[in-house]
C-alpha cells in the first residue's frame, strides 16, 4: 500500500502580511485547507488584524486540497503556490 501523496502548499509570509484582515483564500477554499493564527500576542491586549506580521496563514489541512487553485488565483499578493507530487 502506498502512502498518500499530498500537495505542498507554500505561503510567502513576506507577501502575505495581513491574512486575518484579507481572508480571501479562506473564503475561496471550499475544502477549508487554510487557517490563520496569531503570531503577536500581548497579554491583556487585542491583536490588531491590520498589523503586518501579527497573524500568519498556514495550511493545516493540505490533505483536503483538490488543486482547484482558487486560493492561488484570488490571492491579491500572489503569495500562495501549490505543487502536487509527481507533477
Amino acid at each position: 500500500m502506498t502512502a498518500p501523496r499530498y500537495p505542498t502548499i507554500e505561503i510567502d509570509a513576506s507577501k502575505c502580511t495581513i491574512p486575518f484582515d484579507c481572508k480571501k483564500c479562506l473564503q475561496a477554499c471550499q475544502q477549508a485547507v487554510f487557517a490563520v493564527t496569531a503570531v503577536k500576542v500581548e497579554r491583556g491586549k487585542e491583536t490588531n488584524p491590520k498589523e503586518p506580521g501579527a497573524y500568519r496563514l498556514f495550511a493545516p489541512h493540505r490533505d483536503k486540497c483538490t488543486g482547484c487553485n482558487d486560493c492561488v488565483e484570488i490571492c491579491p499578493e500572489d503569495a500562495i503556490t501549490i505543487t502536487f507530487p509527481g507533477l
